[in-house]
């Protein structure tokens, strides 16, 4: 769902659905009529006067497959976690240590729902693209919730938690800060998204020639760091340093204490190794000026890299 969302950013393909039908605007137009008025509606708004203003039918029709097959994903992802909790919930198949778990991962999947559009609003009215401070609220609460379906799932696996080993404190702290911080940097990368800061500024490792860029404030803080598209690439950038640092220290770390578990040992030495590629993916797609295939891989990575780092935190709570 997420690699989905990204690539209907990238191809600029968010706003040609102009309206939110949850139910209903599950079909796609189903006659010529139906084509004619979805494309009147997306001429009237500033994206197309300012940016696709003359595209024909079919280049209008390849932009809303994209977004109508991310809102498909989301109603069918919906129905394959509600049909089935409803279902163990009245055989009382559920533990009670779950139910609430997977109601609030419900209730979350239906907020991303109502984020996502009001996501979308944002680009329909005054700008020719989408806010990039909803951008990162639409991709932060669909990693929250991608962090809890992994707890929930790990913790459905694994059986009530045992005595926890207070000694091992460190590794829980580490473990959880590695997740936390790149979270943080997924946020980071959205707004560089919103702002189609990967587009300038594509040398590296200096921007525009310079260690620091020379339009880095804007002003003040919040245009600086939610609309400065030089700023928040820098910090991007920046974040991105600082995790490699942490996550090769955590993997060298983990792999020299043998009196650790071997499976957090794997874990967070997969994590490091994650985060080295996903460094490098970034050069790669920003040299590339944000070629598509990269720029998706990119993404993609980012979630693996949550992912694996989230298990990790979790192994640690375990010890």
């Amino acid at each position: 769902m997420v690699v989905v969302g990204g690539a209907t950013r990238l191809t600029g393909s968010g706003l040609s659905i102009t309206q939110w039908k949850p139910v209903s605007g599950a079909l796609p137009p189903m006659s010529d009529h139906a084509w004619a008025r979805a494309f009147g509606e997306y001429r009237a708004t500033p994206q197309y006067r300012l940016v696709n203003r003359g595209m024909s039918m079919g280049e209008f029709q390849f932009i809303y497959w994209w977004e109508w097959a991310h809102r498909l994903l989301g109603r069918v992802v919906g129905a394959a976690f509600a049909i089935p909790f409803a279902v163990f919930l009245i055989a009382r198949r559920l533990p009670k240590r779950l139910i609430w778990r997977c109601a609030t991962l419900l209730g979350l999947g239906a907020l991303q729902g109502l984020v996502g559009w009001w996501m979308v609003k944002s680009g329909l009215e005054a700008r020719i693209s989408v806010a990039p401070e909803r951008l990162a609220a639409h991709l932060g609460l669909a990693l929250v919730l991608y962090g809890a379906l992994i707890w929930t799932a790990l913790e459905a696996w694994a059986g009530e938690a045992g005595r926890e080993d207070r000694r091992r404190d460190a590794w829980r702290v580490a473990g959880a800060a590695l997740a936390a911080g790149i979270f943080v940097q997924c946020l980071l990368g959205a707004l560089t998204a919103g702002d189609k800061a990967g587009l300038i500024d594509n040398d590296w490792p200096l921007m525009g020639g310079r260690l620091v860029p020379i339009d880095y404030w804007r002003g003040s803080f919040w245009a600086t760091m939610a609309h400065g598209a030089s700023a928040v690439q820098f910090n991007h950038r920046l974040a991105g340093y600082g995790l490699l640092i942490l996550g090769l220290g955590v993997a060298i770390a983990a792999a020299r204490a043998r009196q650790l578990p071997g499976a957090i040992r794997g874990l967070a030495i997969a994590v490091g190794a994650l985060v080295s590629a996903q460094v490098a993916l970034g050069v790669l797609t920003l040299w590339s000026g944000v070629s598509l295939p990269l720029a998706i891989l990119h993404q993609t990575n980012a979630t693996i890299v949550l992912g694996a780092a989230l298990c990790t935190a979790w192994r640690t709570c375990r010890i």
